[in-house]
């Protein structure tokens, strides 16, 4: 072998063994401590001190585990991690391999390196770095659409080879954009004044019209008291009437009516006692804190103290941050940045006014200075709250002052004392502040994303009340993001900051939101986006409930619309009365013309919801609700056929057909203009002049049989996919 060839081979021999010791000797932050966080921190660290053993620091960890020989038996042996439901869980073979490394290179730790759990997003748990913690950063919109939101749909869908489906015809997006925004069917003189409209404005303009409709804000407010666990009685045993919390639910409606902007619909929610210049109004909308379940007879009143605290954390932190800040009330948070200390640190803000309120209802009339059913201090000065180890009452644990979650780095600092002479703790305030902050990553995604759900069916995240680690990662990030930094933001065509209005009209006014409910290539798409996350077509959706039973007096013509004032009792059927202690004192139905009111002014007794409202998925009133379940089940089309409530509709409709056009075929249209929104077709039209013809057959004999045969058809109609869907 040559000279050269030897310092060749020699050159060759170091390079490879250099390597292999390179590769052998693992980096402690690149490697090791993201081991390290993900399984063992849980339970070693600084508060949870298992065997008491801390591996935070390199101190605890050479101590506790014998400098890394004792963890590398335990993990080898499969005896750690320990067992989680009866069943051990051994680390892979990679990770015990990478962890004997180290443990053999000598156990390095960089001097003065502290470990958290939080630092880092790792396959098991959210990090401080998860993406709805970081900073809300407008990206550019990509150049493929005139619509900034088209841009960006179109730009996903193009990456998966797909495209749009056409537009919607004018009869579909009309019927559409009247439930979408007011939760009503458009009358058929509607539905024609808007065909008929040649300006190429037209659409915009039916939006506007309809976003300044005072039926707008009784649709949407519903979907906010649905994430603030509305209900107008306590629940429990006893289902107690909350005095005037009506006038909470009527503040909701004006709100979104007058599109007040969202930093003030969340200060007065929270905070309306403390705002400057507050007014009646303001106090009114604290009925949110209180709008839950609240039982006044506790087996342990100290106890139940903390079930509450519970409430008012997970209800706020879900509504305004979609994060699930209870789950770390009795240890750091499984999934997410949140350690216990946050949780008592948002706690903090109600403790003020729940303290003492065992066996009370809440702050009195004297206190809040108004008739309203809301929240206020007891004082200015309250004791501190304590952690109480694993949530439990009699373990306290070290006081812990008024703070944010600590994961919102920008904005973790300490909260300001009340200023003199002032009766609350301005906390709740101070909260409401942060949370509409700028710099809070959370608030503006989270309601615009509410928005869209509500629009399209679905999301762009599609767990609308946890955007942690166990909710779903938005579709369409750049979208969500340039959303979220556009509502943020004033802008001199559309309107202030922080205002909802423009929002919708933004989303409606794009192609994406006017495509069709079907697609050319259907079958070839659905095979591959099954739940049509890239919106390569619109979603066709069941209408709610509410909008179900609205509709139904719409078209019969018996809608009432009076706005405001205390709820209505509807009818309810002996059988639905069952099991309530007074029958005929807990529930006296309302005179006729208020029961034909909309849904959004119904009484939402706890105990007895109306059967038909529960049929199709009226939502949970025990705890926040994002997203109601939409179910396809057999009750559903049992009730629709033999419901009281559904066969007096018909029978209104018959009545209003009846009224309004002579003869057969000019009855059968105005029906179907009225049920669907357009004419039926030749078929149609004879299969219902047949049904017509057979029902007073068998109807022949009875008083009126051609009314009965014209109701059997209106309860036809009313039973229709095309009546209860809006494509």
């Amino acid at each position: 072998m040559s000279h050269v060839r030897q310092l060749l081979f020699v050159f060759a021999t170091w390079a490879v063994s250099a390597s292999a010791n390179t590769v052998s000797v693992p980096d402690f932050n690149r490697d090791i401590a993201p081991l390290i966080a993900k399984r063992c921190l849980e339970c070693h660290n600084k508060r949870d001190l298992k065997g008491d053993i801390n591996l935070t620091t390199e101190v605890g960890f050479t101590k506790g585990t014998e400098n890394g020989r004792l963890a590398l038996e335990l993990v080898t042996k499969g005896e750690m991690p320990p067992k989680v439901k009866g069943q051990q869980q051994k680390l892979p073979d990679a990770e015990i391999a990478l962890l004997k490394r180290w443990v053999n290179a000598g156990v390095a730790w960089p001097s003065g390196r502290v470990l958290d759990p939080y630092e880092s997003t790792t396959d098991v748990r959210g990090g401080r770095d998860w993406w709805s913690l970081q900073p809300v950063v407008r990206p550019a919109v990509p150049r493929l659409a005139k619509h900034p939101v088209d841009a960006f749909i179109a730009a996903k869908l193009a990456k998966e080879s797909m495209v749009s489906a056409v537009r919607a015809d004018r009869r579909t997006l009309v019927r559409r954009a009247y439930f979408d925004l007011t939760g009503l069917p458009p009358t058929p003189e509607q539905v024609e004044q808007f065909i008929r409209d040649p300006a190429p404005d037209a659409w915009p303009r039916l939006i506007d019209r309809l976003l300044a409709s005072p039926r707008h804000g009784e649709h949407w407010a519903r979907y906010w008291l649905d994430l603030v666990r509305f209900a107008e009685t306590d629940g429990y045993e006893r289902d107690k009437l909350k005095p005037n919390i009506w006038r909470y639910r009527d503040w909701v409606i004006n709100a979104f009516n007058s599109d007040m902007p969202y930093t003030q619909f969340v200060a007065e929610q929270l905070a309306g006692d403390e705002v400057p210049n507050r007014t009646e109004q303001s106090v009114v909308a604290t009925g949110m804190i209180r709008a839950g379940t609240w039982n006044d007879e506790p087996n342990d009143p100290n106890d139940y103290l903390y079930t509450r605290l519970e409430d008012m954390v997970h209800t706020s932190t879900s509504a305004f941050l979609g994060l699930t800040v209870k789950c770390a009330r009795c240890h750091e948070h499984k999934f997410d940045p949140i350690p216990q200390n946050d949780y008592y640190r948002i706690a903090s803000f109600f403790w003020a006014g729940h303290m003492g309120q065992a066996n009370q209802g809440g702050p009195t009339t004297k206190a809040l200075g108004y008739e309203a059913y809301g929240w206020t201090d007891k004082s200015s000065n309250p004791p501190p709250i304590r952690l109480l180890l694993n949530g439990e009452r009699h373990k306290p644990g070290p006081e812990i002052a008024p703070g944010f979650l600590s994961a919102v780095n920008a904005l973790d600092k300490p909260l300001a004392p009340p200023p003199p002479g002032s009766k609350t703790t301005q906390r709740r305030l101070q909260f409401a502040r942060w949370i509409t902050n700028e710099q809070n990553p959370l608030t503006a995604r989270v309601m615009v994303n509410r928005l869209w759900l509500q629009h399209f069916g679905q999301g762009l995240v599609r767990s609308p009340n946890n955007f942690g680690f166990k909710g779903e990662l938005p579709t369409h990030p750049g979208l969500l993001d340039w959303l979220a930094s556009e509502f943020m933001r004033p802008t001199v065509d559309a309107g202030p900051a922080w205002t909802l209005k423009r929002i919708h009209k933004l989303i409606m006014t794009s192609s994406t939101y006017r495509q069709r409910s079907v697609h050319p290539h259907e079958t070839q798409y659905s095979q591959r986006d099954f739940l049509n996350r890239n919106l390569w077509k619109f979603n066709r959706r069941r209408i709610s409930s509410e909008s179900l039973r609205d509709a139904m007096l719409a078209v019969g013509g018996r809608l009432n619309m009076r706005m405001g004032g205390p709820s209505f009792y509807p009818g309810m059927s002996a059988e639905a009365l069952e099991g309530l202690s007074r029958k005929a004192g807990d529930w006296k139905s309302s005179p006729a013309d208020e029961r034909s009111r909309r849904s959004i002014y119904m009484m939402t007794k706890r105990s007895r919801l109306l059967p038909l409202m529960t049929t199709f998925d009226f939502s949970d009133t025990t705890a926040s609700c994002g997203q109601r379940d939409v179910t396809t089940v057999a009750p559903q089309a049992l009730a629709l056929l033999n419901n009281q409530f559904t066969h007096a509709q018909s029978e209104a409709l018959a009545k209003r057909l009846a009224g309004h056009a002579a003869g057969t075929v000019e009855q059968v249209k105005l029906a179907w203009q009225l049920a669907f929104g357009r004419n039926p077709s030749d078929g149609e039209l004879g299969q219902a002049e047949n049904h017509l013809h057979e029902q007073r057959q068998h109807f022949d004999g009875r008083n009126n049989p051609g009314h009965l045969a014209l109701a059997s058809l209106c309860h036809v109609l009313l039973n229709c996919n095309e009546f209860i869907y809006v494509d």
